[in-house]
């Protein structure tokens, strides 16, 4: 006699997969937005777009696991040079990635936590860097002000007066 409860279990995972890996996302995912002084660049500034996704070592599989589910970004120790921080964190940077494979992932399976206003921001920073708006004062500065009224904002390196003053 053989046991269908290993396929079975298999497929129950794979029907709530999705779902669980975006609560993991409403507790533990980042959809960041970052600026960089650029001196090189005609603003003076370098938008950051990432998804950063963090566990425990224990918990490395999930991020493994959820990479592979979309296709992209890579795992690396979340402070490496910590002696006490053992973390591990998934990173998407690539823009395409970000716009094709993370933000449909979101499209279909919505955050439950203020992480989805975080994700509508991120949405439309993201459409507005594919048109190219971040590239002209009026776009940057717009973008500046949509992400400065987020909770990404948390632990920003420059404030939005510095950054605006600046253009």
């Amino acid at each position: 006699m053989v046991s269908e409860n290993s396929s079975s279990a298999d497929n129950q995972q794979a029907n709530i997969a999705d779902e669980y890996l975006a609560g993991f996302v409403d507790g533990e995912g980042c959809f960041y937005v970052g600026f960089s002084r650029r001196k090189d660049l005609p603003l003076g500034w370098q938008l950051i777009t990432e998804f950063h996704l963090s566990q425990n070592p224990g918990g490395k599989n999930v991020l493994e696991f959820f990479k592979d589910r979309l296709g992209c970004g890579y795992l690396k120790p979340n402070h490496p040079k910590s002696s006490t921080d053992k973390s591990w964190v998934l990173i998407v940077k690539d823009r395409k990635d970000l716009k094709e494979k993370l933000i449909p992932f979101f499209d279909s399976y919505t955050l439950h936590s203020q992480k989805q206003h975080d994700l509508e921001t991120f949405k439309q920073v993201i459409k507005m860097v594919e048109s190219r708006d971040h590239l002209s004062k009026d776009g940057l500065t717009t973008i500046v002000n949509l992400v400065f009224n987020t909770s990404i904002i948390t632990k920003k390196r420059y404030s939005k007066e510095a950054i605006l003053n600046a253009l």
